[in-house]
């Protein structure tokens, strides 16, 4: 069950870093933020899909899982800095640079990007899975995924954007991710090309509805419930979606989102939906 595989998964992550990772300045500065807790969602949505389509979370399933919250974790520590959102808390602790210094968070953003592909590369997972898997995250997480999305969120700083330009920014920057979060757990339980399309789009509207929630919880929400600042939207100026819809407007957003990722879960064959509408359900709830 894909309750009883999160501490096993959190094992797996420092023992891979405890082993890969020199000096050990760096080895520390890589577990603090990898240490500091943290839903798991990305990795957790990867296992419960492998699950949803009948098979087990094994060896290979746990080193995608692992390999996909270490560099979610990159882009955390990347965001943090001063460059970017210049933020001090993340996850109810300090951020990682301001622990270890602005140049060796830089490092460890950097040390478990690539720690994350290796992990990948090594894994057990056939080599034509693990050949999918690889080119998957790179464009995911890439200069035409995570990365562009990130990008045009910097660029759009101080500036008035529409509703349809503030989809593909997080499209981009939150859904692409979460896409791969949906499609490794098809690649992994091996389905065809049809259903990993149908399980993009699952995950890009996912992210859409978990981006519309993260905005209203940095208005809604409080710094000890959530463990980062609250109020960080407006200090930066950026568009978000109870700024262009209200309060009100992003909630019926939010809901009509998981209505439709719904929706879209009930095209699949052969798919268990209980885990994921749960999650779901959960998702809706401000």
């Amino acid at each position: 069950m894909v309750k009883d595989v999160k501490q096993p998964l959190e094992r797996y992550m420092v023992a891979y870093l405890k082993k890969n990772s020199y000096p050990k300045k760096l080895q520390e500065a890589l577990l603090y933020s990898l240490e500091a807790g943290g839903k798991r969602l990305r990795p957790m949505l990867v296992f419960q899909t492998v699950e949803a389509f009948g098979k087990e979370v094994t060896e290979g399933v746990l080193a995608c899982g692992a390999a996909l919250e270490m560099l979610h974790t990159y882009s955390l520590i990347h965001d943090d800095l001063p460059a970017m959102d210049n933020d001090d808390l993340r996850r109810g602790v300090p951020t990682n640079h301001k622990v270890f210094g602005e140049a060796l968070g830089i490092l460890a953003g950097d040390g478990l990007l690539t720690a994350a592909f290796t992990l990948l590369a090594e894994s057990n997972n056939p080599p034509e899975v693990k050949v999918k898997l690889l080119q998957l995250l790179g464009e995911k997480a890439g200069n035409t995924g995570m990365i562009a999305g990130q990008t045009l969120d910097i660029l759009s700083e101080g500036k008035e954007i529409s509703l349809g330009e503030l989809k593909e920014i997080h499209r981009l920057k939150t859904g692409e991710l979460l896409s791969f979060s949906f499609m490794a757990g098809g690649i992994l339980a091996k389905k065809n090309e049809e259903t990993l399309l149908l399980l993009e789009k699952i995950g890009e509207k996912f992210g859409l509805g978990f981006q519309i929630r993260d905005d209203l919880l940095d208005v809604l929400g409080n710094t000890k419930t959530l463990g980062k600042n609250t109020q960080q939207d407006a200090l930066l100026k950026k568009a978000t979606y109870p700024g262009l819809l209200g309060i009100d407007g992003a909630k019926e957003a939010l809901r009509e989102t998981v209505n439709e990722v719904k929706n879209l879960m009930a095209q699949l064959d052969d798919f268990s939906t209980d885990y994921l509408v749960a999650a779901l359900d959960k998702l809706e709830k401000i």
